[in-house]
């Protein structure tokens, strides 16, 4: 068998797999004597079936299949052998380019499209700095999370008047034009946050009054959207229209949250064998947290800075004809010229990153072993135990655990994609100049949201 490479142009090239009739065969004639021998025919035993017979049957089939076998060896032998680097899989030529005669066989020629991977260089040596944003963490941000903490432990109680982060719970009475309850008109009993109302006027309604008080008010302003809306009046989301924007609303109780008490019982529940034993123990605790947190975040949105960097900056060419016949044969469901097109540019994008993130694996020989696979995906369950206030198993039963996670194809691709944007992230920060830049949390949110 042998194999020619006729170049097309610097991003494509046709291989062309010719195959001798001494090449196949041998190959074909064992192929049929094993047919022969489980073939079942009447008139004959088990492995008496004359061959001319089997042959007439299959022999097209089998000389297909042991054709397509040798040219596909031939090929991926080749791309090994001259180390082509090359995109997707080799594709027959759109002319479906075959030169040989099934009914009397003798020599064949397949003829095959590759597309080549592009020359490019990574602009990490430019030396450009791009800016690393970080979060101040501000006496504010610690008292909040302190009290989102004791939130957590507090108890529900019940409360004389309305204040700003209560739950009102109450009677909603829809009204007609005059302000009298309307007849058939919508009456559900219901509960509002007024820590989530955004409605100013809404919030200084409610603010202040007390049991059995009863005010005009629209629900619109006091629900999340027309779900909650639906939800907080017993109805269809479909109904919604038809509702009036005057009800009467009738206080039936209040409930604070009281938050727990500062003291070590708490401590011992949030941070247990950690000795935190005091409010400066527990604020510099939720400091250190606040800032492990900020800077996973800080992290992936370097990550992704650099990102859009290197995808701006990395000049390469594809080729983008091969690539859409690559993808329409190798497509898994069909899939129409129109809906390539409008999808394209997506996997061109996707492709560029893959062709940029494996040159910087392979030139910096990062690699992921299994050893590391296992780990993470044991420290990921040890996480999720600890969300749950349970302890770890022991490592046996951890690892038995973690084998039968790993035997889950999502999982698996997932946990790949975690340990390569950590790895990533680990090496844009060793290697590219940043400028850190100081950022309140909601600026940090509004920058982390743009990207």
């Amino acid at each position: 068998m042998k194999v020619l490479q006729e170049s097309v142009d610097k991003l494509n090239a046709v291989l062309k797999v010719e195959i001798k009739s001494e090449d196949y065969q041998n190959i074909v004639k064992a192929s049929l004597e094993k047919y022969r021998k489980s073939a079942k025919v009447p008139g004959f035993r088990p492995g008496k079936v004359p061959f001319g017979m089997i042959q007439k049957q299959y022999g097209k089939s089998v000389l297909a299949e042991e054709l397509n076998k040798l040219a596909n060896d031939s090929l991926y032998k080749f791309i090994t052998e001259e180390k082509l680097e090359i995109l997707g899989n080799p594709i027959p030529t759109a002319d479906e380019t075959f030169k040989g005669d099934m009914e009397n066989p003798g020599d064949f020629e397949f003829a095959y499209e590759i597309g080549f991977s592009p020359k490019f260089d990574i602009p990490l040596s430019s030396r450009k700095s791009i800016e690393y944003f970080a979060v101040k963490v501000d006496n504010k941000l610690i008292s909040d999370q302190i009290e989102d903490l004791r939130r957590r432990y507090g108890k529900m109680e019940s409360t004389p008047e309305v204040g700003e982060k209560d739950m009102v719970m109450g009677l909603f009475r829809e009204l007609d034009a005059s302000g009298a309850p309307k007849e058939n008109g919508v009456e559900n009993n219901s509960t509002i946050s007024m820590e989530f109302i955004k409605d100013k006027k809404a919030t200084k309604s409610l603010m202040g009054i007390k049991v059995d008080a009863a005010i005009e008010l629209d629900p619109r302003a006091v629900s999340k959207d027309e779900k909650d809306l639906a939800s907080m009046l017993g109805i269809e989301e479909a109904a919604i229209a038809g509702i009036s924007k005057k009800f009467k609303f009738t206080v039936n109780d209040i409930k604070r949250m009281e938050l727990a008490e500062l003291n070590e019982e708490l401590y011992d529940k949030l941070f247990p064998n950690q000795n935190v034993k005091t409010e400066s123990d527990m604020k510099a605790k939720v400091t250190t947290d606040l800032e492990n947190m900020f800077k996973t975040d800080s992290d992936r949105l370097f990550t992704q800075s650099v990102y859009d960097f290197l995808m701006d900056k990395t000049k390469m060419t594809l080729p983008e004809s091969f690539l859409k016949r690559w993808i329409k044969l190798s497509n898994e469901k069909p899939i129409d010229d129109e809906t390539l097109n409008k999808e394209f540019d997506g996997y061109l994008k996707s492709m560029k990153w893959q062709l940029i993130q494996g040159r910087i694996f392979k030139e910096n020989d990062i690699q992921i072993s299994n050893e590391e696979v296992m780990d993470f995906t044991k420290s990921l369950l040890v996480s999720n135990y600890a969300q749950y206030g349970m302890p770890a198993p022991d490592d046996k039963e951890l690892s038995e655990t973690a084998m039968r996670l790993l035997k889950d194809k999502e999982q698996v691709n997932g946990i790949y994609d975690r340990i390569t944007e950590k790895k990533l992230s680990d090496y844009f920060q060793a290697n590219v100049p940043m400028k850190e830049k100081k950022l309140s949390y909601d600026d940090f949110v509004k920058k982390a949201s743009k990207k």
